[in-house]
């Protein structure tokens, strides 16, 4: 089916703060726009409010023909009790086709007027959405993508990077005629990244991802949305990322030269009528001081004088005129230090024979001793281990066999994977002071400032936070609490590409001692790593070459 999507003069906001007006898009067939714009800007609102889970402030939404499908691939992950066949069901949309469907077909033998007509257009869109051979095509996915499980198998029993995975395979099987993707790259590996790749590019249908990956963007975008909540803007940039940053570069440096020759113009009026203003006083003041037998020349002066008035007068009019062009707003830019304790012992760590175990999977044994300033890269596929084993090094999940020991003066910074570090039902400054150990309400607001999370954040239970407002409250946390050891698995997960740049640098600085999951490959380069642990799996066993 070829399908078009239109949305017109679509608004949004949080609470009283504006997210973006006046939003038109056209999505035709073929095109695939990536959705760009920092933590906070609302792109995964314009995702619900297409995908009809959010009501928008005003615009309309309008698709050709009517009764096309859309399907949203959300960023939150799956609920730990539900399979890889039911959360496929449930993110395909055949779930809840084929729950309509069975409805319509109890409703045939009552002879209702129009059931035969809601039951085949239930038929229908359950085959239109690939339900009537989902599980196979599912398992073929999950076979290609090395993912060793049954379709029953909960998620809650699966790694961090076999979910990955897993999600991953209910968007490469999902058959909607629109298909909006929310940070579809976050925990995948370099071979998940180009079957996603693959997929998107050979879709013939519209396509809109919000995602702040620059490489994955530069190969499957035909075009940018940004959202600019600094201006106030929302603009449409043709190709990928990289002609987005230049073409966004080119319009800000035009735009800076037209409010620069603005202000010239301005300024030139002004003045103008400034000198014009000061030749008249300066010429009543000396008709004033001409004598009684001078009218004359009184007379002239004065007759100058107001000429010159009004000559400023029109001046300053003239300025008053001139169409403003305001000048670009500061846009809030993060800069990103990760506060340094004082040194640990020399020996930071010790592995002794550590075998880690989640279910049925098990990485290990491993032995390693991590030195003072080491840095240390964990590298390997999704479903490796590397969670796992990172999990059982901070005390999360005991070991199988072996012992960890941590050697003295060690004070642990750690983003996680899940973010669980800024959660709960606590209020998120609550939730910060507790983490660095502070009661100054104050101090802690100052500091999640400087990382966007303002007035309309702080009082907020941390759960209702976006992943990428719980990734820069995490990052506050080791701006604000000194630490001399980081544990780091997917940091870049949810941020968007400045405070990215931000944590490169603030990385590259860090003399402390260093762990890092990642499959983001310029944070890789800027660890400098000391040393590299790969991780590879056979089976339900995986292996650590420590190097």
């Amino acid at each position: 089916m070829s399908t078009t999507l239109f949305l017109s003069g679509i608004a949004a906001s949080v609470g009283p703060r504006p997210l973006f007006s006046d939003l038109d898009l056209t999505l035709a067939p073929g095109d695939v726009v990536g959705l760009v714009g920092p933590n906070g800007a609302g792109k995964t609102t314009l995702l619900r409010i297409i995908a009809g889970e959010h009501p928008a402030d005003a615009g309309s939404i309008r698709l050709a023909p009517p009764e096309a499908t859309i399907g949203y691939l959300r960023q939150s992950p799956p609920a730990p009790a539900e399979s890889i066949a039911a959360y496929a069901a449930r993110r395909t949309g055949v779930g809840p086709a084929y729950a309509a469907f069975q409805d319509a077909t109890i409703a045939m033998p009552d002879g209702r007027p129009g059931a035969d007509d809601v039951y085949a257009a239930a038929l229908e869109r359950w085959l239109a959405l690939g339900g009537a051979d989902l599980d196979v095509r599912l398992a073929e996915v999950i076979a290609h993508l090395g993912l060793d499980a049954d379709l029953d198998r909960p998620l809650g029993h699966l790694s961090g990077g076999q979910a990955a995975r897993a999600a991953l395979a209910t968007i490469l099987v999902t058959r909607t005629d629109v298909t909006l993707l929310d940070e579809p790259t976050n925990n995948l590996d370099g071979p998940g990244v180009d079957a996603l790749t693959a997929y998107v590019r050979s879709r013939t249908s519209p396509v809109l991802i919000a995602s702040h990956d620059r490489a994955f963007l530069d190969d499957v975008a035909t075009g940018i949305l940004e959202l600019d909540p600094v201006q106030q803007t929302v603009a449409r940039y043709a190709g990928g990322w990289s002609a987005y940053r230049e073409a966004k570069a080119i319009d800000r440096g035009h735009a800076a030269e037209a409010h620069e020759a603005y202000l010239a113009q301005r300024d030139a009026l002004v003045a103008r009528a400034r000198r014009q203003s000061d030749w008249a006083a300066t010429g009543r003041a000396k008709a004033a001081r001409l004598g009684p037998h001078q009218q004359l020349a009184k007379k002239f002066k004065g007759d100058k004088a107001r000429r010159m008035d009004q000559r400023a007068a029109r001046a300053r009019a003239a300025a008053e005129r001139i169409e403003e062009v305001p000048a670009l707003r500061s846009e809030w830019e993060l800069r990103y230090t990760i506060a340094s304790a004082p040194p640990s012992a020399e020996v930071v760590l010790t592995l002794d024979g550590i075998v880690a175990g989640a279910g049925e999977f098990t990485v290990g044994p491993v032995s390693a001793q991590v030195a003072r300033g080491d840095r240390i890269a964990l590298a390997g596929p999704n479903g490796t281990g590397k969670t796992t084993l990172l999990d059982v090094l901070l005390g999360r999940r005991p070991p199988v066999a072996g012992r960890v020991s941590w050697g003295t003066r060690v004070s642990i910074g750690v983003v996680d994977q899940a973010r669980t570090v800024v959660a709960g039902p606590a209020a998120l400054s609550d939730t910060v002071m507790a983490l660095l150990g502070t009661t100054d309400p104050a101090q802690t607001r100052t500091l999640l400032a400087k990382f966007g999370l303002g007035a309309e954040h702080v009082a907020r239970p941390c759960d209702t936070l976006s992943e990428g407002e719980r990734t820069r409250a995490a990052l506050a946390v080791l701006q604000g609490r000194a630490v001399n050891v980081l544990l780091l698995d997917e940091p870049t997960n949810h941020l968007d590409a400045p405070a990215i740049g931000q944590l490169e640098a603030a990385l590259g600085a860090f003399p402390g001692t260093v762990l890092l999951v990642t499959h983001d490959r310029a944070l890789a380069d800027a660890l400098s790593p000391t040393a590299t642990w790969v991780f590879t799996r056979a089976g339900t066993t995986a292996q650590v070459s420590v190097s």
